[in-house]
């Protein structure tokens, strides 16, 4: 962890956990074989419409964390993915869940089907836990 991911007391600030949301949820699809930029190539984006997060124990300045990603079965047109924020110890850190939803970019509006190729990656995440 660096030191701009910290607040003044050296304890990662709130909101680095939601960008590292994000960069766990890009990592955990391209891992499983969809580049981002594809799917917003084809006019696509995966829109969060639920953000938790849960806070266990303080990360600090210097302190290596492990993300655990993975995502649930799709709740209709919801899709709940999860990260584990894991301390060097082995600790839970942190829990944040972000639920995303398929939406056509230029109209806003929730896609109900899915290219073939993010399913076969929202499949592959659905597996379990992938390292970040």
């Amino acid at each position: 962890m660096l030191p701009q991911h910290t607040d003044h007391a050296g304890v990662l600030w709130h909101g680095a956990y939601v960008a590292w949301l994000e960069e766990a949820r890009v990592e955990a699809l391209a891992a499983a074989g969809l580049a981002y930029a594809e799917l917003s190539a084809q006019g696509l984006e995966l829109m969060v419409v639920q953000l938790e997060l849960s806070y266990r124990r303080p990360l600090r300045l210097g302190e290596c964390v492990e993300l655990r990603s993975w995502l649930e079965p799709a709740k209709g047109v919801r899709h709940p993915f999860h990260t584990e924020f894991i301390a060097a110890d082995g600790s839970l850190a942190a829990i944040g869940s972000v639920t995303l939803a398929l939406v056509e970019r230029v109209r806003g509006r929730v896609q109900r089907q899915q290219p073939a190729s993010l399913a076969a990656a929202l499949e592959s995440l659905r597996r379990g836990p992938g390292l970040i």
